[in-house]
């Protein structure tokens, strides 16, 4: 009987942002399942278990529920807590010694090949310190955004200086589509975005939510929007449509339908609508690009990439822009009668970026050795 060949490590830390972070990371890690088994990865991420299980797979990977950074407190998808958020990262960072101390302990413990983030600094700073390789994927820094609110408070400074410094000895950055230049990175390499068409599953999920497959399909794309009963009451009035939204988002209302992860996953939901209305976000923009689905997109211009991703929804997709009070009044109906008659996406978007991040991933690990 054959002596097993142990596996290398990866050890991947999910930033604590948000979804669209753990969706195009789970995308990756699941190319490194499928693409090189050879490769054993730890998650490390509070991301809900069933959130990574549902996008990465059943597989044998390990999932530890820790967070290194915060990146926005949001008071909903939209709306941001500046304040909340600096009060967050400073109680975080006040242990900042204690996390890089573990996390040295970790990695050589496990005897960690290569650390990827996606994109909290922390990790970078103790796989630097342990003399771990170290990789980072994304579409920005933290350090681009927090340094927007110095003017607001000076004590952002040293917080974004801090992330800015442990990016500076990042050994590779994987920067994806719809970016600020990442100046802080010594070294960049340009990868296609991480999404896949989904499938349609239209009539499934008639069935599944006794809905109407004869009218127009609109996804509610939010982790959480905070609808008044007046302004549901608006949208349950609209007859032309169906609403769609992925648990836990969900209203008891005749035409708005919440469709279970498990059952349908998020990229065969955004395949079987007609369009989505969601807040602007690298996520839902490439799964809208790799679909071809229309987006009709609200105002988040207290986040400093939504002008970036602004700017790619006018060149990738059909659109419509909905005002953020019109939005929160649950007048949705004129924004989305205008979307089927826009004028179709300036280009083209390649995709495939989770198996060049794989390939990157695996070849760097080996080299590792």
């Amino acid at each position: 009987m054959g002596i097993p060949v142990k596996k290398e490590l990866i050890a991947y830390y999910i930033s604590a942002h948000g979804y669209g972070h753990g969706v195009r990371s789970c995308d990756v890690i699941r190319a490194l399942n499928r693409l090189y088994p050879q490769l054993e990865v730890d998650v490390i991420s509070v991301l809900p278990s069933d959130f990574l299980h549902n996008r990465i797979g059943h597989t044998g990977n390990n999932v530890r529920p820790e967070s290194f950074d915060v990146g926005m407190v949001q008071k909903d998808s939209i709306q941001v807590d500046v304040p909340a958020t600096l009060a967050c990262i400073e109680q975080l960072y006040a242990r900042r010694e204690d996390l890089i101390d573990r996390e040295i302990s970790y990695l050589k413990e496990r005897r960690v090949a290569l650390v990827v983030v996606d994109i909290p600094a922390l990790p970078l700073e103790s796989a630097e310190l342990a003399g771990v390789p170290h990789m980072a994927i994304g579409n920005f820094g933290w350090d681009w955004i927090y340094s927007g609110f110095i003017q607001q408070d000076l004590r952002w400074k040293q917080i974004a200086d801090s992330f800015r410094n442990a990016y500076t000895k990042t050994d590779l950055l994987l920067r994806l589509p719809f970016s600020e230049p990442m100046r802080a990175f010594p070294v960049i390499e340009d990868i296609p975005i991480v999404a896949s068409p989904g499938i349609s599953r239209r009539r499934e999920i008639s069935e599944l939510l006794d809905c109407d497959a004869g009218k127009k399909w609109i996804l509610i794309s939010f982790t959480s929007l905070d609808w008044s009963d007046e302004a549901l009451d608006r949208i349950e009035r609209i007859r032309d449509y169906e609403f769609f939204t992925v648990f836990p988002l969900a209203w008891q209302r005749s035409n708005i339908h919440a469709v279970r992860r498990e059952q349908v996953p998020f990229s065969d939901v955004v395949a079987s609508v007609d369009a989505v209305l969601s807040k602007p976000g690298f996520g839902i923009l490439s799964d809208c690009a790799v679909n071809r689905k229309p987006l009709i997109f609200a105002d988040r211009s207290d986040f400093a990439e939504y002008f970036i991703l602004e700017s790619s929804i006018k060149k990738y997709l059909k659109y419509v822009h909905i005002p953020m009070d019109t939005l929160y009044r649950g007048d949705l109906k004129p924004s989305i009668d205008l979307i089927w008659d826009r004028p179709a996406a300036l280009e083209p978007l390649s995709h495939g970026g989770d198996a060049a991040a794989a390939h990157r991933i695996a070849q760097t690990a080996s080299n590792a050795k």
